[in-house]
């Protein structure tokens, strides 16, 4: 809740629902027309041409009309209807205020034609092509029946020529602002569909720049910011330390010289599936290269890294690929590590003791993890400053 009392107020008459508030604010500076159109019926009981009960008659309704409709947004009833804006019923209201405000303004009732209009214009922005054509209609119909029966009534204020002059000018304008209303609709929904396009093309480009298009999993130019992320969190707090691993998986050459580069693909995705579903939803695995892999696990030391790894190795022992007649048993070595953050070590470090750790796992016979912490690895040799 705010504390300011301007946020409070602000609070108690827009609620801090942004559609609400947008809608709320909206119907208010429609309101306006009812100011200047009160305004004129004052000043037309100052000059004789009303009477103050008339006055306050047009008056009452138009508070009363404008207290509706911002009750109906304030509450969120509203809501219940397929256009939450309201804005056709609130603009039939307002034309159907004002037409009743042109039969008892007399000699100045001329004036009130500009706040026809203004009214339109204001539901412009907002009604549908149809809608906007059935308020046009509403329009030329209400005031054409409204212009004959006081021209009928009291022929010395509403002159029949007059209201000849007033009728043309209706037709000329209500329609075009109509048709208007309906061409700025569909460039607001063009505009807003090409909105929608431009943003799923940008989000299919950070898929492309994130993802590796062939088994889905997160390149390794993300992964490197993903590492640098674990890396910045563990050195702030201190805790969620990681472990890291190289998989890479045995015999890959083989089986492209075999079977093709299609099968290797396949290959490729169906270990990247595999994975997933035997490692942790918190933990990473990202294509690092050719048939290697790189996998984060969080909040995880490297002996209980192993375990999961060994997950990886029994899911895919129970899940070979199968394609026809033929059937792969997909295995890899791995090489674990954890970050090691006392020594204030890069993530290059890191991944390259990893990468000794593989070396030594293929080394001493394929599918199988080794685990070479930065306490048993030898010291990395820096480039002098000279």
């Amino acid at each position: 809740m705010p504390t300011h009392p301007f946020d409070r107020l602000k609070h108690a008459v827009f609620t801090s629902d942004a559609n609400q508030s947008l809608r709320i604010t909206r119907s208010l500076m429609a309101a306006r027309v009812y100011l200047i159109c009160l305004a004129l019926a004052i000043y037309e009981g100052w000059a004789g041409f009303m009477s103050w009960d008339e006055v306050g008659g047009l008056g009452t309704v138009m508070v009363a009309n404008v207290l509706l409709w911002y009750g109906l947004l304030r509450s969120g009833l509203n809501r219940r209807w397929p256009e939450p804006a309201l804005t056709l019923p609130q603009l039939l209201a307002a034309l159907t205020l004002i037409a009743a405000a042109y039969t008892v303004t007399g000699p100045v009732h001329g004036a009130i034609m500009m706040l026809l209009c203004l009214e339109l214009v204001f539901g412009i922005f907002k009604l549908r092509s149809r809608a906007a054509k059935f308020a046009g209609i509403y329009t030329l119909l209400l005031m054409s029946a409204v212009m004959f029966w006081k021209a009928q009534t009291e022929p010395s204020v509403y002159p029949w020529k007059l209201q000849g002059a007033h009728f043309i000018l209706m037709v000329a304008i209500v329609p075009t602002i109509s048709a208007l209303s309906g061409q700025l609709n569909g460039l607001h929904r063009r505009l807003k569909a090409q909105k929608q396009e431009l943003q799923q093309a940008l989000e299919r480009i950070q898929i492309l720049a994130t993802r590796d298009a062939l088994t889905g999993l997160i390149n390794r130019r993300h992964v490197i910011e993903v590492l640098a992320q674990h890396q910045s969190r563990l050195e702030r707090s201190g805790h969620h330390p990681f472990s890291v691993a190289l998989l890479d998986l045995d015999f890959f050459k083989q089986v492209n010289d075999t079977h093709g580069h299609g099968v290797g693909d396949e290959v490729l995705r169906h270990f990247a599936s595999q994975a997933r579903l035997a490692i942790r939803e918190v933990d990473v695995l990202a294509r690092w290269g050719g048939e290697e892999f790189l996998l984060i696990l969080v909040d995880t030391a490297p002996e209980q890294a192993q375990l999961s790894i060994e997950r990886v190795r029994q899911r895919l022992a129970q899940h070979p690929l199968v394609q026809g007649e033929l059937r792969l048993d997909v295995r890899f070595s791995a090489g674990l590590t954890a970050f090691d953050h006392l020594n204030k070590e890069s993530i290059d470090e890191c991944i390259d003791r990893a990468d000794r750790a593989l070396y030594q796992a293929k080394a001493d016979g394929r599918n199988r993890t080794r685990i070479l912490l930065a306490a048993e690895a030898p010291p990395v040799q820096r480039p002098s400053a000279a």
